[in-house]
């Protein structure tokens, strides 16, 4: 794909649109602080530095949720990392305009909820029209949200030259080599709660991947369509026969397919839950698996170590429950410690590499979401072809 960088591109004096996802979690009722936020600060940072008048725009809660709560907190947590900013306090488009006109070089803009907007969803082209208006230029710095078909991602490009932010390429650049060239062997470690969720993508890998690990909560609903006792563990019983179907396209395929071999357990879901550890596959009844145990942990490490390249989507165990972080925060030590070409993924997996201490040992962190995910399961993304188009 032949983007025109933005570090090439001329933008002293130009009002420069740059869309963002700053959709941060909130715990306790507060913003946390998120990598979101420093992923998109080089974008920025270049932008200033060139004399660009930036406007900053995200939406608060995903687009299609009608949420058009004020961004204003989340201009609090980003106003500490950018000196000359001020917060848009309308979305009437022709303020914006004259706001964005009053803008000196080097001063940033930062825009109210744009789930506010009802042409955003629908990718209205007049709505795209008149939005453009506020901006010369139009940076993409939202990839989590290139699956979507949004005036701000899509339909802005047919009405201002456009470009990938330093993260967007650098999302599309990671994700393509481990499509087109990753070095052997490839290992994939699929973990997360919910097999329907991964499905796709585990089918996609079976042509790429020489190993596919699985842990997570998916991972009982495998083990139970092999017969092998998993308690209380959650299940999709509508994927247990999906699942039997798929370990037997991984032997055909010739990947090799590794489950858990032993867990960590509770007697019920929760902090104060009681816990021990099974050195076996099977769980008794009564409990549920929580978490991969040292011997897979271990069994996992020894492949990690021999990797080429690894793809790591999805935690290994409950990890919003710090007792049973452990796996994770051991699958992200032996992939820092490896000398594989690494890419991690979702946004659970990504704190439990910064948890871990290891962040600067990955070669790409991406908080891309489902939007890489599909773009790894071969899908052509709505504002990734609108770019490539633009550039033609």
């Amino acid at each position: 794909m032949n983007f025109q960088r933005i570090e090439n591109i001329d933008v002293k004096g130009k009002r420069v649109f740059v869309r963002a996802d700053l959709n941060l979690p909130i715990e306790a009722g507060k913003f946390k602080d998120s990598i979101r936020i420093s992923k998109l600060l080089p974008t920025l940072e270049l932008l200033i530095r060139k004399g660009a008048k930036v406007i900053l725009g995200t939406n608060y809660g995903s687009p299609e949720s009608g949420n058009k709560e004020s961004t204003k907190p989340i201009y609090d947590s980003v106003v500490a990392q950018i000196k000359q900013i001020r917060f848009a306090d309308t979305i009437e488009l022709s303020e914006l305009e004259k706001a964005s006109h009053s803008l000196s070089e080097g001063d940033c803009l930062f825009l109210e909820n744009l789930n506010n907007y009802e042409g955003e969803v629908k990718n209205d082209p007049e709505f795209a029209e008149k939005f453009s208006k506020i901006a010369d230029i139009f940076v993409n710095e939202a990839f989590s949200l290139a699956h979507k078909n949004l005036a701000t991602t899509v339909g802005i490009t047919k009405f201002l030259p456009s470009y990938p932010g330093t993260l967007f390429f650098r999302e599309i650049e990671s994700l393509s080599n481990l499509i087109q060239r990753p070095d052997k062997p490839f290992v994939a470690i699929i973990g997360g709660s919910k097999v329907s969720s991964k499905l796709k993508i585990l089918n996609s890998l079976l042509s790429r991947a020489n190993t596919i690990l699985i842990g997570g909560g998916m991972s009982y609903t495998f083990l139970k369509s092999r017969a092998i006792p998993v308690g209380s563990s959650v299940i999709e019983k509508d994927y247990e026969v999906l699942s039997h179907q798929f370990i037997d396209k991984a032997g055909i395929a010739g990947v090799e397919f590794q489950m858990p071999i032993d867990h960590v357990i509770a007697d019920s879901f929760g902090d104060k839950a009681k816990t021990k550890n099974v050195d076996k596959m099977g769980i008794i009844d009564g409990w549920m698996g929580m978490d991969i145990g040292s011997k897979t942990i271990s069994n996992y490490e020894k492949i990690i170590k021999n990797a080429g390249t690894i793809f790591w989507t999805g935690p290994m165990g409950v990890i919003e429950l710090e007792k049973f972080g452990n796996g994770s925060l051991a699958i992200a030590k032996a992939i820092a410690k490896s000398n594989a070409k690494s890419v991690i993924g979702g946004e659970d997996t990504v704190g439990a590499v910064i948890k871990a201490g290891v962040s600067d040992k990955i070669t790409h962190l991406s908080i891309g979401g489902g939007a890489a995910l599909e773009f790894l399961e071969g899908k052509t993304l709505p504002a990734i072809k609108a770019l490539i188009k633009e550039e033609e």
